[in-house]
């Protein structure tokens, strides 16, 4: 299995418009230059793409991402679902066929409200998107293996935790962005996995997100070989921050491939 970040930035990207001059960010180290966060998964040939932020069609551009086969849907956040519009590349490449999406309830009435043009079995005509939606199992069983969810708190509504588990060689990896809190079912759901990667907003608390001190703890809990940290804040810089986090927990960037 095949975990691509193609954005590791929290909702406004990183650096900021108008970006603080006396905070002490060394842009000139590319893996401070973060966009939206979202991950592309290879499940045993299966290509799953997770949320699509405004940046997704030129993060696909520089990770040459050849297709998305499902796309699933954390929660309707502008910066996760934005991006949508461009996976109509992955329809015209599936031949016309409509692209699974699954989601929320919430999650699957942004998708209508915002793209009602794509919400049919085929596109409108070539170059539309056509997304053929579905809610969310707790289970999604498929040939190249399962996806589990949970839901995690985030403000006024759930994010989808997602843990893969491929197939062929039953490696897992989990996924929670966007969360004030691990819950104890989803603690249950990862423990143990290959890898993890948690929400890890910055090192002062926030409402609706974990911070760096939430994060190292669930980390801790959840016990995984290798966690990485992602949808960060310009108040984390990888390289001077990196060094204070423990074996096997690490700052994820843009572009990071990791094989699980």
């Amino acid at each position: 299995m095949e975990l691509i970040f193609l954005g590791t930035g929290t909702s406004q990207g990183v650096p900021m418009i108008a970006q603080p001059e006396d905070e002490v960010l060394d842009l000139s180290n590319p893996k401070n230059w973060r966009t939206r966060s979202s991950v592309h998964v290879v499940m045993d040939g299966l290509h799953v793409q997770v949320d699509a932020a405004q940046e997704f069609r030129l993060q696909c551009i520089r990770e040459k991402i050849p297709a998305v086969d499902l796309f699933l849907l954390t929660h309707g956040h502008a910066d996760h679902v934005l991006g949508m519009d461009d996976l109509r590349r992955y329809c015209d490449l599936k031949g016309g066929t409509a692209l699974p999406v699954r989601a929320t309830q919430e999650g699957l009435s942004r998708i209508r409200a915002i793209f009602p043009y794509a919400c049919h079995e085929k596109p409108v005509s070539r170059g539309y998107a056509a997304f053929s939606l579905a809610e969310m199992p707790p289970l999604l069983e498929l040939p190249q293996g399962r996806i589990e969810m949970t839901l995690l708190p985030h403000g006024p509504v759930q994010t989808m935790g997602l843990v893969f588990t491929e197939a062929s060689t039953g490696r897992r990896l989990a996924y929670y962005t966007d969360c004030r809190e691990v819950t104890p079912q989803a603690e249950a759901l990862a423990r143990g996995a290959d890898v993890l990667v948690l929400d890890a907003l910055r090192p002062r608390a926030h409402p609706t997100h974990m911070n760096t001190e939430a994060a190292l703890a669930a980390a801790a809990w959840i016990a995984a070989k290798r966690t990485f940290f992602t949808h960060m804040t310009s108040d984390i810089d990888h390289d001077r921050d990196g060094k204070t986090l423990p074996e096997g927990v690490s700052y994820a960037w843009d572009g990071l491939r990791v094989t699980v």
